[in-house]
C-alpha cells in the first residue's frame, strides 16, 4: 500500500530519475528491508506461539508452530527520488563492503588468527550480517563463510590463503671452477594453498588446513594445522595436535600478513628447531590487551617418520614467548618481547642425532641454498633465543629481532666436540603505508598487522585501496670453528637487502613485489661446488594473493 501510494504521487519528473543508477540500488535495499522484515514477523510469530503454548502447559520441546508463506510483492517497485549528496562517499547500503570502514573492520582478513571465543563469536556474528534459515545463521563473522545454529554453539567455516609467485634471479653466474647452481630467470610457484576447515561446539574449535602448496616447487600436498582448541578460559587458547606455534613477532603477523614474501633467514632457522609448520604441540597463550604471554611443548613435524623411516627415537622441545606493549596512543606503539626455542633432542635415525642448518637467500623459488652450517653430528640440544622490538608512529613502522644460537654436541663422550656459538645477527624492517591506514598493533597476537583497506579499489570514485613500502637488512652468519661440519667446511655467512611494494585492493587481495640482493660468503659445504668462492646476486618477484 505504501508502495501504491507513493508511486501514485511522485511527479513525472521524479519517476524519470528513478532510472538513475543510485535509484535503483535503494530499490533494491527497500526489496531487502521487505525481506527481512518478513522474516522477522515469521520469527515474532513463533515465538509467540511457543511461548503461548508453554503458558497453556504444552511440552515446549512438542510445539509445533505452522508458518504460512508470506506473500509475494506485487504492488509496483518503490519510487525514490535521487538521495542526498554525501561526501566522501560514506552513505552505505545494507550489504555493502565499500567503505569508510572502521579500523579493525579495514585490515586483511587472516584465517590463520588465533581461534575467537564461543562468545566473541557470537559477537561478531550479532554484528555482521546474517541470514537466519530454519534454526541455522548463515553469515561471514569475522569475514569467514560460516553456517552456524542460531545460538552459535554449533558452527562450522571455511577460510582460504591462496599465493602465486612468479619471479627469477639476475647476476648470478658462477665464479671459475664453481658449479652453476639452480637460479632460474624465471619460474613459477604456488607457495601457500590452504584451506582452512574450523568445526566449533561452543568454545570448542577443531581446525584441519590441508596444505597444498609448496616452498621451492609446485604440486606439493602435505598438512598446515590439525588441532583441538578451548578457549573458554579467559582471554587464553588452550592447543593440542599438529600446530605452528610462533616465537617471533614476524611469525606471529601471520603469512598472508607479512610485510615481504617470505621471513627473514634467521627467523625461519630458529623457529624450525622446535616449532614451525605443522609441529606435534601441547600449550596455550594468555593475551590482554598490554601483553601476551605463550609457551608449548612440541615433537616432530607432520610427516617426519614417512620422510625418514629410521628414525627410532622422535624429537621434543619447548617454544616460548613473551610480548608487552609498554606505550600506545593514537599516533605511537611501542612492542618490546623475547622469545626463545628449544630441542631437547632431535629425530634420532640410523645416522644418529644430527641436524643441517640451510635456507634459501628469501626468494623460496627453488634456488640453490647457499647458506649451510654443514651437517652436525652428534647434537645433544638446539637452543636459540633473543629480543623484539618495534616502533609505530602514525604511518610509519619499525621493528628489529636478534637471535642466539647454541648447539650442544656431546654423545658419545669420547667424542664430545665443542659447543657452537652462533651470533645470528639482527633483522631490521623498516615500513611506510602511502595510503590507506597505517598497519596497527594486534593485541591477540602482539604483532602488527596489515595496513587498514578504508575504501575498496573504484579508480571511477578515487579509491584505490591501500599501499605500502618496506625496507629489510638481515644478516644470518652460521660460522664458529673450522671443519664443524665435516673436513673443510666451516659454515658461512649471508646478508639481504630487500626492499618491497604492497597493494591491498580490498581486504581478501594483496599484490606484492620484492627486489632482492644478496650477498653469501664461501662454503665447501653446499653441494656441487655452487658456492666454493662466495656467490652474489639479485632476484626479482611478485605474488598474488587471495585471502578468506
Amino acid at each position: 500500500m505504501f508502495g501504491t501510494a507513493l508511486s501514485a504521487g511522485v511527479p513525472s519528473w521524479a519517476m524519470a530519475a528513478s532510472q538513475d543508477d543510485e535509484v535503483a540500488a535503494m530499490r533494491r535495499e527497500m526489496r531487502q528491508m521487505l525481506g527481512e522484515i518478513r522474516q522477522l514477523q515469521a520469527r515474532v510469530a513463533r515465538d509467540e506461539s511457543g511461548a503461548k503454548a508453554a503458558r497453556h502447559g504444552a511440552p515446549a520441546g512438542r510445539v509445533r508452530v505452522a508458518r504460512a508463506a508470506p506473500p509475494p510483492w506485487t504492488g509496483p517497485e518503490p519510487v525514490i527520488g535521487t538521495p542526498p549528496a554525501v561526501p566522501d562517499r560514506t552513505l552505505l547500503t545494507f550489504g555493502s563492503s565499500s567503505g569508510p570502514r572502521s579500523d579493525a573492520g579495514s585490515r586483511l582478513i587472516t584465517p590463520e588468527g588465533p581461534p575467537s571465543s564461543w562468545s566473541d563469536f557470537r559477537a561478531a556474528t550479532a554484528r555482521d550480517e546474517t541470514m537466519h534459515i530454519g534454526g541455522m545463521a548463515i553469515g561471514f563473522p569475522e569475514g569467514r563463510p560460516t553456517i552456524a545454529s542460531d545460538d552459535g554453539a554449533y558452527a562450522f567455516s571455511l577460510g582460504l590463503t591462496a599465493q602465486e609467485d612468479i619471479g627469477g634471479f639476475v647476476g648470478t653466474a658462477p665464479k671459475r671452477g664453481e658449479g652453476k647452481g639452480n637460479f632460474n630467470p624465471l619460474t613459477e610457484n604456488a607457495r601457500r594453498i590452504r584451506l582452512y576447515f574450523s568445526w566449533r561446539y561452543k568454545d570448542w574449535v577443531a581446525n584441519v588446513t590441508p596444505e597444498f602448496g609448496n616452498a621451492t616447487a609446485d604440486g606439493s600436498v602435505s598438512l598446515f594445522e590439525a588441532n583441538l582448541n578451548y578457549t573458554g578460559l579467559r582471554h587464553t587458547i588452550l592447543t593440542v595436535g599438529y600446530f605452528q606455534p610462533r616465537m617471533e613477532e614476524e611469525s606471529a603477523e601471520r603469512a598472508s600478513s607479512f610485510e615481504f614474501m617470505e621471513r627473514p633467514t634467521i627467523v625461519d632457522l630458529v623457529r624450525n628447531l622446535a616449532g614451525g609448520v605443522a609441529r606435534f604441540s601441547v600449550g596455550g597463550e594468555h593475551a590482554e590487551k598490554r601483553w601476551l604471554a605463550a609457551a608449548y611443548f612440541t615433537g616432530q613435524k607432520y610427516g617426519d617418520r614417512s620422510k625418514d623411516t629410521t628414525i627410532t627415537d622422535s624429537q621434543t622441545g619447548a617454544v616460548a614467548r613473551i610480548a608487552g606493549r609498554p606505550y600506545v596512543s593514537k599516533d605511537i606503539d611501542v612492542h618490546v618481547g623475547a622469545g626463545a626455542t628449544s630441542a631437547f633432542k632431535v629425530n634420532q635415525s640410523s645416522t644418529g642425532r644430527n641436524y643441517t642448518f640451510s635456507d634459501n637467500v628469501e626468494m623460496p623459488l627453488g634456488e640453490t641454498s647457499l647458506l649451510t652450517s654443514g651437517a652436525l653430528t652428534n647434537v645433544a640440544q638446539i637452543w636459540a633465543a633473543g629480543p623484539q622490538v618495534g616502533f609505530r608512529w602514525r604511518n610509519f613502522l619499525l621493528k628489529s629481532e636478534y637471535y642466539h644460537i647454541g648447539v650442544e654436541r656431546g654423545a658419545p663422550p669420547a667424542a664430545r666436540r665443542p659447543c657452537r656459538r652462533w651470533a645470528s645477527t639482527v633483522v631490521r624492517r623498516g615500513n611506510y603505508t602511502l595510503f590507506g591506514k597505517g598497519r596497527a598493533y594486534n593485541a591477540k597476537t602482539a604483532a602488527f598487522t596489515t595496513p587498514g583497506v578504508i575504501y575498496d579499489f573504484d579508480p571511477l570514485h578515487d579509491q584505490w585501496g591501500a599501499m605500502e613500502v618496506s625496507g629489510r637488512w638481515s644478516v644470518t652468519d652460521l660460522g664458529d670453528v673450522p671443519d664443524q661440519g665435516g673436513k673443510g667446511i666451516n659454515g658461512n655467512q649471508q646478508t639481504v637487502w630487500e626492499g618491497g611494494v604492497n597493494w591491498y585492493p580490498t581486504r581478501h587481495v594483496k599484490l606484492m613485489l620484492d627486489y632482492d640482493h644478496f650477498i653469501v660468503s664461501r662454503s665447501k659445504g653446499v653441494s656441487g661446488g655452487v658456492n666454493l668462492l662466495g656467490r652474489s646476486g639479485n632476484a626479482v618477484m611478485g605474488r598474488v594473493q587471495a585471502s578468506f
